[in-house]
């Protein structure tokens, strides 16, 4: 099989007909095989419905149910579980992803042998205040810290090679960070097309302000785990030494200090009133957690078993 198609979603009833006929269209068009999976993040409307009246229309139409909302990360997670496309494609329901776009990231994955192929969505019909602005500096946070020069990691519209979403694995709000989440597990080979933006036509963006603080957070804990996820002991034992070592030289100070006064018979204070023993104590104290963190750090790495984050309903 060519493709897999993998759209998850939330609410999104007056959209997902008009979605599938455009998807179809394409796919014939360009003669491709293919299998287009929905993935019900829990929807409340009729979703689900119409995705099993499509599904017994249509046989390339896969779809999973879950339980509840868990997020768009789990979602994907379920969706790439069960593509079996050569290039599975990833895009949002609200049709603000163009499936005309699909041939070319196909051809560039396929021809040009590409690991993943992200969309920028160049022009945007966005709010320039509370998606637009924040969106750039989000991005160029990301392309920072991770070291990939892509202009839009949150772009729901991407390409992958099959083997590529068989190994990484995509949890919590990780859905952000696929490219980096890739690049971390040894698949280099990252490009990027310019893709076309459509304004959304039906019901209203699930995401609010707030996904941008929490991409933010995400953003710190991708960084701390591509650098340190494997040998955390590293990071705390590092600064575990630096505190440990501020403590001992403070209290080696503190005791040179009281023998030489106590030499040459000059008047001093007790050590319990120097404030440098309580610099000495707390650093030292600081500096044992840092290293218990990193212990802890290690066991729980060594002794980590993968759990499915998500309860599936129903499966077509």
């Amino acid at each position: 099989m060519q493709l897999s198609i993998v759209i998850p979603l939330l609410n999104e009833d007056e959209s997902i007909n008009e979605l599938f006929d455009w998807i179809h269209q394409v796919m014939q068009k360009n003669k491709f095989s293919y299998e287009l999976i929905f993935v019900d993040d829990g929807s409340t409307d009729n979703s689900w419905d119409i995705i099993q009246d499509l599904s017994s229309k249509s046989k390339q139409i896969k779809a999973i149910r879950f339980t509840k909302n868990y997020g768009k990360s789990q979602a994907l997670h379920a969706g790439f579980k069960i593509a079996q496309g050569d290039v599975v494609i990833t895009m949002d329901a609200d049709l603000q992803d163009n499936p005309e776009e699909i041939p070319e990231m196909y051809k560039t994955i396929t021809e040009e042998n590409f690991d993943l192929i992200s969309g920028w969505k160049k022009k945007r019909y966005d709010s320039v205040l509370f998606k637009n602005l924040p969106s750039k500096l989000f991005n160029a946070a990301a392309r920072q810290t991770s070291g990939l020069k892509l202009h839009d990691f949150n772009c729901g519209l991407k390409a992958y090679r099959n083997d590529v979403i068989k190994t990484i694995e995509v949890k919590g709000e990780m859905h952000r960070y696929i490219p980096v989440l890739a690049k971390n597990a040894g698949f280099t080979r990252i490009g990027e097309q310019v893709v076309q933006h459509q304004a959304r036509q039906h019901g209203k963006t699930k995401f609010g302000p707030e996904r941008f603080i929490h991409g933010f957070l995400d953003l710190i804990t991708i960084w701390f785990f591509s650098r340190f996820g494997k040998r955390p002991m590293h990071l705390f034992g590092a600064f575990g030494v630096l505190m440990f070592s501020i403590g001992f030289l403070s209290a080696f100070w503190i005791g040179a200090s009281k023998l030489y006064k106590l030499w040459f018979n000059q008047p001093s204070i007790l050590v319990v009133e120097n404030p440098w023993f309580y610099i000495a104590l707390t650093a030292m104290l600081i500096g044992v957690q840092f290293f218990i963190a990193g212990f802890l750090g290690e066991l729980i790495l060594r002794n980590n078993k993968t759990d499915q984050s998500y309860i599936i309903k129903q499966k077509i």
